[in-house]
């Protein structure tokens, strides 16, 4: 009996260490998915990704403690101005202080109003396909310490004004939402890992209106126009103090341009995939920095190979710091510089990383999205 039992566990091992070995040097390369990913046990030690973030969000231990709540999403309906226990709006609105929420089984989960995210306020995927789609999805508004991990986020629509629930159950009045499947709004201290973002009405990930120390990492942009937008618009002059971290990431296939797209503020964007583009890559305006390090940028077949586009470039009397180190670029794709060098991220001790040869990138983007994770394996 003894033996059947422990079964499991020694299969979960073999498997563990005799896995493929370009998996391995995939998940060596990637410091995020390498702190937790290779646990066996990671359901049992779920708070443990918190430790793992690297670039401008730094580490999220704020998320986590004692005192931390975990909460468990059962019921897949929303109701946005009294929300009922066991849904994700609950979770993310009425309980106050510190919310682990994690999702019971399999769901798709049709919002009626954009949700609002507290602070100190962890949605956690893994283990599950989690889909959320409906009426301008997710909003992280005047909150801190927010991390979004291991949903599907898709075919998110625009909504006319309306009040929904916000922190602390408090009602919030909104304006017009443009249909985009995260939005940040004056937030900071934002991590948004291994999510799939597609087909959204207006864009895939808006970090606006003065938002600042952001990672965005090992998430699969597709099938979309206009993925990434940081910086709210060329008059907002708060949008300097942004700092944003682009690294793992999958774009493509089908995506246009804003891969990101920056105004005013600074953005790392490394060891990113681009599976082709049509107007651009990477782009901006109102003077941004933007170090573009170890991407693989394959050139769709016909049309742009250009991956970068400026706008107002000759208004201003200094160049933009906007130019890439150790990029590959495949099939005649090219690379536009400006202001060579100085761009650097001068991360602090939490947020540092090794960024790897591109050369590897293929590999390190192959997981990137929401994973498919097994109970007794690693994902």
């Amino acid at each position: 009996m003894a033996v059947q039992r422990n079964f499991p566990l020694a299969f979960s091992l073999v498997i563990f260490f005799f896995m493929t070995p370009s998996f391995c040097v995939a998940q060596m390369m990637n410091p995020i998915d390498s702190c937790w990913r290779q646990n066996p046990n990671w359901r049992r030690s779920r708070q443990q990704l918190a430790t793992c973030s690297v670039g401008f969000s730094g580490k999220m231990t704020n998320n986590i403690g004692k005192d931390t709540i975990r909460y468990k999403v059962s019921d897949p309906s929303d109701d946005p101005l009294n929300p009922k226990k066991g849904t994700l709006r609950y979770g993310a609105t009425m309980i106050t202080g510190k919310v682990w929420i994690t999702f019971q089984k399999n769901m798709n989960i049709q919002l009626v109003k954009p949700l609002l995210i507290s602070s100190f306020t962890t949605l956690d995927g893994r283990g599950v396909d989690i889909h959320i789609t409906g009426n301008a999805c997710l909003l992280v508004y005047k909150a801190t310490d927010v991390i979004i991990h291991g949903l599907r986020i898709h075919h998110c629509k625009a909504v006319g004004p309306s009040s929904v629930r916000g922190p602390n159950g408090e009602m919030v009045p909104l304006g017009q939402m443009d249909g985009d499947a995260i939005r940040l709004v004056t937030a900071s201290k934002v991590w948004i890992d291994h999510n799939t973002l597609y087909s959204c009405q207006d864009g895939l990930l808006d970090v606006t209106r003065g938002s600042t120390d952001v990672t965005i990492s090992n998430n699969w942009f597709k099938d979309q126009d206009k993925v990434m937008l940081l910086g709210h618009d060329d008059g907002y002059l708060r949008d300097k103090n942004m700092r944003v971290t682009v690294v793992f990431n999958h774009f493509g296939p089908n995506c246009n341009q804003r891969m990101p797209r920056v105004r005013h503020g600074y953005a790392h964007v490394a060891n990113n995939l681009y599976q082709g583009w049509e107007q651009y890559a990477i782009g901006g305006s109102m003077n941004p920095s933007i170090k573009s390090e170890a991407n693989y940028f394959i050139a769709p077949k016909s049309g742009n190979k250009e991956v970068t586009w400026r706008n107002g470039i000759n208004v201003k009397s200094k160049p933009w710091k906007f130019y890439s180190v150790g990029d590959v670029f495949e099939n005649g794709a090219s690379f536009i510089q400006t202001g060579l060098g100085g761009a650097n991220p001068n991360y602090n001790d939490q947020q540092r990383f090794k960024v790897a040869d591109a050369k590897f990138v293929k590999s390190i983007t192959k997981s990137s999205g929401a994973l498919k994770c097994f109970r007794t394996i690693m994902c």
